[in-house]
């Protein structure tokens, strides 16, 4: 109404022209945007099964039908699309030149165009490689003359050192500072066990699904091994290279077995074991020690002798020294190096990503790498999160932050609290202040954005993988994140930019899915505070006892019920394995639900959705559940049993409202219909 019409009429009129105007077209935009919704739900859902026997299928049966998982991706779901499409967001920013942008968004581009230069890479073939590994000691499979230019005087101790001081690779041994779990006001030296070269230590049986993982591992680096040794000039002995191969993983095989198991490390107190100095008979441990001494002196942050650590795994480190006593030194130099240049081939020329191949398609099923760009973005927002979030943030986020949404079910969990027959008023005060006291980030950490890439400028990639800084901020992730947090140790939620939208949330979408969405994801992290893990930290995040006996020996008799519940699932896709890696769900879709019910309390009923016939307390669930929509390929199903915390989205929909009389009461279900078991489970 900028028009010179406009501005001829009087002000009352204009007025009433400018509400007419707005009126009609944001009621026209509404019923467009309803439309639009719809037909995303029904798109995806599989209307011919019923409700009551299989939710997930009655969801996301149509969404099944019509994804095909890309030969590039492991798993393709809700998640994927939806960081696809960020990727592209991310692409569009970081090719795009700019004037006026600050030190670190222009060092973000830099590094992505070093990362994308095909034909440089190219060019350099394995010259990066090949150039880092005499600073490393050498790899003696893919070197001559080892044992007398390097064996006299090699010390296990001095390449942990260099890996970590200069590369930031771990192997052996991992350490850390980080919060004291006791103290989260304090910081600490941390020691643990290490990442393997495998998915995880049961891998290493190297029978059944396993088998192929193994074998393709081993072949991985004697090709790689190959591969050096004939850009060297160097004879190839494929006889000598697989027997020192051999004796590599037949060396990992026994590493991985004096890991702790996942079960021994559930219990947080259990893993925290503060000394003074570790002791010498944890030789390797305190070896590592007398380097960080060194190192932290050198960068200014002197230790003493009295200095105290926290060890997470004593009984790793106690293991871990008769298994290097029965391994050479040559044996154990190509373990470490091999664990250091498996992850530096990536960023090699073609024909050394080749090698890689048959190892990712075991792991993780997949059969083609993903576009350069694509693989470049998430390095790049992997390693300088602050500038990228930032980037994204400008370019594609709406500015909505919905706090609310997190009050209301806050809210509802506390009022819950006073249900819970079988928790004691002295724990329930506790948890309740607990709950007030969570620090919740949403978006982005604009007043924390650091200039720390001082020196990315050159323009080849393996340079700057050297001289990245990471700003450890007070977020625990960047803002171009499609996923949200929980930090047990800051009792902080944190909800990125990345999430805030579309199934999620979105302000045109009715509230049934913006609390069945996001309310979801707000109820999850919440729980996060209360599960097996998360309990065991106080309001202030501390490692602390803060519940009565009584209280704690309820929660672990009703926890038991979830736990045989999720336990008793079988995958197909994993080959038939359990589902036993949960992260208790404790009802917390409950809280999204009563915070909706509460909303429509307060703001009336919502309009219903064009050409669906749904309730929107049945529209809830369906965006609950339509939000896990997803599947995985074989190889990475089998994977994720052993590594993912969480299990798959179809059991987080079928475990989570097996356990939800309200969700029965909004399909109508009867007793005899799978949705509705004979036990439902209960905690939350």
């Amino acid at each position: 109404c900028e028009c010179t019409l406009c501005e001829s009429t009087d002000s009352l009129s204009f007025t009433y022209i400018k509400d007419f105007l707005y009126y009609s077209f944001y009621s026209s935009y509404i019923k467009i945007l309803s439309g639009i919704v719809a037909s995303r739900l029904i798109e995806n859902m599989d209307p011919t099964v019923n409700p009551c026997d299989n939710f997930y299928q009655y969801a996301c049966g149509g969404w099944l039908k019509k994804n095909i998982i890309p030969e590039t991706s492991s798993r393709y779901s809700t998640f994927d699309i939806l960081r696809d499409e960020l990727e592209v967001v991310l692409k569009g920013v970081l090719e795009r030149e700019k004037s006026g942008s600050s030190s670190s968004l222009t060092k973000a581009k830099v590094l992505y165009r070093s990362c994308t230069n095909e034909s440089l890479i190219e060019r350099r073939d394995g010259t990066p490689l090949l150039t880092m590994l005499p600073d490393v000691f050498e790899w003696p499979i893919a070197t001559d003359d080892w044992d007398t230019n390097y064996g006299m005087n090699w010390r296990a101790e001095d390449v942990i050192a260099k890996l970590n001081e200069k590369y930031g690779k771990q192997v052996l041994i991992s350490f850390f500072i980080g919060t004291d779990d006791r103290d989260s006001n304090a910081h600490i030296i941390h020691f643990d066990q290490p990442v393997l070269g495998l998915s995880s230590r049961d891998y290493y049986v190297c029978t059944g699904p396993y088998e192929e993982a193994c074998v393709t591992y081993e072949n991985f680096m004697t090709d790689l091994a190959k591969l050096i040794r004939t850009d060297r000039d160097l004879e190839v002995n494929d006889t000598n290279i697989r027997q020192e191969v051999a004796r590599v993983m037949m060396m990992e095989k026994e590493i991985a077995n004096a890991t702790d198991t996942p079960e021994d490390r559930n219990n947080p107190v259990l893993l925290y074991n503060k000394m003074v100095t570790p002791p010498h008979n944890l030789s390797m441990l305190y070896n590592t020690l007398q380097f960080l001494t060194c190192y932290l002196i050198c960068i200014g942050f002197p230790i003493t002798d009295s200095e105290e650590v926290i060890v997470y795994a004593p009984n790793y480190f106690k293991r871990l020294n008769p298994v290097l006593a029965k391994y050479t030194k040559r044996d154990i130099q190509n373990y470490m190096v091999w664990r250091f240049v498996m992850n530096l081939v990536v960023g090699l020329s073609r024909k050394y990503r080749e090698t890689r191949k048959a190892f990712r398609k075991a792991i993780y099923g997949t059969t083609a790498e993903p576009a350069v760009w694509r693989q470049c973005a998430i390095y790049v927002n992997n390693n300088m999160e602050n500038a990228v979030g930032r980037l994204y943030v400008e370019e594609a986020f709406a500015g909505d932050r919905k706090d609310m949404m997190i009050t209301n079910i806050r809210e509802v969990f506390v009022s819950n609290l006073d249900d819970l027959a079988w928790m004691d008023a002295e724990t329930k005060k506790a948890a309740e202040e607990k709950t007030y006291e969570w620090r919740t980030k949403i978006v982005f950490p604009f007043s924390q954005f650091s200039n720390c890439h001082k020196t990315l400028t050159n323009k080849e990639l393996s340079l700057n993988i050297k001289v990245i800084c990471i700003f450890n901020s007070r977020w625990i992730t960047g803002a171009a994140v499609v996923n949200a947090f929980y930090s047990s140790s800051r009792n902080q939620i944190v909800f990125p930019a990345g999430i805030l939208q579309p199934p999620f949330f979105g302000k045109g979408q009715p509230w049934s899915l913006n609390y069945g969405g996001i309310g979801m994801v707000i109820g999850h992290e919440i729980t996060h505070g209360f599960d097996d893990n998360g309990r065991n930290f106080d309001k202030d995040g501390h490692l602390k006892d803060w519940w009565t006996s009584s209280s704690t020996k309820k929660f672990h008799e009703l926890s038991k019920c979830i736990v045989d519940q999720y336990g008793s699932y079988s995958w197909d896709l994993a080959n038939g394995q359990n589902v036993f890696n949960i992260f208790f769900f404790f009802n917390y879709k409950y809280k999204g639900y009563v915070a909706y019910q509460n909303y429509v309390k307060k703001h009336g009923k919502e309009a219903p959705l064009p050409g669906i016939n749904l309730s929107h307390e049945q529209l809830f669930f369906l965006n609950f559940a339509q939000i896990w929509c997803g599947t995985h390929r074989p190889e990475h199903a089998v994977n994720s049993i052993k590594t993912d915390v969480h299990s798959p989205g179809k059991f987080r929909v079928l475990g989570s409202l097996q356990n939800f009389p309200e969700f029965a009461k909004a399909f109508q279900c009867p007793k005899d219909t799978n949705m509705v078991p004979e036990k439902i489970c209960r905690v939350w």
